[in-house]
């Protein structure tokens, strides 16, 4: 089923949640709605599902227009970051419950309720934990089985709202990979809720990036990552270094390097903001006749498989941060108090 939300403000009192949202997911489509707290993804979501009604806008399922229609009538299943699960009921009477409570004519009889959820518990992989309750399962197990719950209905659309921000580091990657999964061999339209960047790029189709109740981008992961539409969009996802500089005649200069600009090959003297990621931060012994500056390295942090450096210029208070892979920074030998040069690559420049 495809979503259409249409021109969808909210307010709550003198603050405006949303701002005039534009958006299409596609049937079949795995959507994240990314952004930090307060930038209205939630309130957003709710709309979708028809737990809050915009002040103005539409929300259209299939072409159809459902802003008015009571959440039970928009066929949405809804997942919660805190389960939600009903702790006096067993893990199959918890996923059950959505049927049971259907209205007479529609309601499953007793065989059919049953091998709905024993189908939808081997769907979760846990099928054999059906007898417990949610306090004797992990969190991620009453996650799992929160989302079977959902699926008992058979949504035409999936909504999540933060569905793994409670779990522990590991689990919510395991889960977020399962998820991917699950929706490859489902294709429910679905949408969820994450400030978690590492997670929208992982998991989603399509991201979109929301800040202060607008949309600030909607791409692919790739796109909102590799060529982001505005500052917020770049220092949101994933570290970034930022230089002042100038621009002239498609050319950009920050301090001793000068890069090609040729997208603005008609900007006359102007200051500009220039972005770089610290994996393209290219170090070197020398200059060896490259446009580069030099700079000392302040510190040195190993993690993991990357080496991070922290960079400091000369005549600059604000440090560079670079990453190099471990056979680099063997490769450069490199200690702290050293002098080197720094060359950015695929550097984004705004004006300001």
């Amino acid at each position: 089923m495809s979503i259409e939300i249409r021109n969808v403000q909210k307010n709550f009192g003198s603050f405006s949640a949303l701002n005039d949202i534009n958006l299409d997911v596609p049937s079949g489509e795995l959507v994240a709605l990314l952004g930090p707290s307060g930038c209205g993804k939630t309130t957003l979501l709710r709309i979708i599902a028809g737990l809050e009604s915009p002040d103005q806008g539409q929300i259209r399922f299939n072409g159809e227009d459902t802003t008015q229609r009571h959440v039970r009538e928009r066929q949405v299943g809804f997942v919660f970051q805190h389960y939600a699960l009903f702790r006096h009921m067993t893990v199959f009477e918890n996923v059950a419950f959505g049927l049971r409570v259907r209205p007479k004519s529609t309601r499953p009889n007793e065989a059919e309720i049953k091998r709905r959820v024993h189908e939808l518990l081997e769907l979760v992989q846990l099928d054999w934990l059906a007898d417990r309750y949610p306090p004797q399962l992990s969190g991620g197990q009453r996650q799992r089985i929160a989302l079977a719950r959902a699926l008992a209905v058979e949504p035409k659309v999936l909504l999540l709202d933060e569905p793994f921000g409670a779990l522990d580091a590991q689990v919510r990657k395991d889960l977020r990979r399962w998820l991917r999964r699950l929706h490859d061999e489902l294709h429910i339209t679905s949408v969820f809720v994450t400030h978690d960047q590492e997670e929208a790029l992982e998991v989603a189709d399509r991201v979109v990036v929301m800040n202060k109740g607008v949309v600030e981008q909607i791409g692919t992961p790739s796109e909102v990552y590799d060529t982001p539409a505005s500052p917020f969009v770049y220092q949101f996802l994933g570290n970034v270094n930022l230089f002042h500089s100038r621009v002239h005649a498609g050319f950009a200069r920050i301090g001793e390097f000068e890069l090609e600009a040729p997208e603005h090959k008609a900007t006359e003297n102007s200051a500009a903001l220039a972005y770089v990621r610290p994996h393209d931060i290219d170090i070197q012994r020398d200059a060896n006749g490259d446009s580069a500056f030099r700079v000392m390295v302040n510190h040195i942090h190993p993690i993991g498989p990357i080496i991070r450096l922290e960079l400091r210029r000369d005549d600059e208070t604000e440090l560079i941060e670079a990453e190099l892979t471990r056979e680099r920074f063997r490769e450069l030998d490199l200690k702290a108090g050293e002098y080197v040069f720094v060359k950015p690559r695929n550097v984004r420049l705004f004006l300001q």
